[in-house]
């Protein structure tokens, strides 16, 4: 994170995670951005990571069963 935009953390830490002026002050900006969703897990999926699974798993044709009959 490059600068910070207070006024949009301040308002996302205590209307949108509901909390107390002290809480929020003791956050580390890692544990902030972590609470917010952001860089918790993996990204989210673009269209070649949808492609590749499609590849992977194909739907089954109709009729078709998990045992391959």
């Amino acid at each position: 994170m490059s600068g910070f935009d207070w006024p949009v953390l301040m308002r996302a830490g205590f209307l949108g995670l509901r909390l107390t002026p002290e809480q929020f002050w003791r956050l580390t900006p890692v544990e902030l951005r972590l609470m917010l969703g952001q860089g918790a897990g993996m990204p989210s999926m673009n269209r070649a990571g949808l492609d590749a699974l499609l590849t992977a798993y194909p739907d089954k044709t109709q009729g078709e069963r998990d045992d391959g009959s």
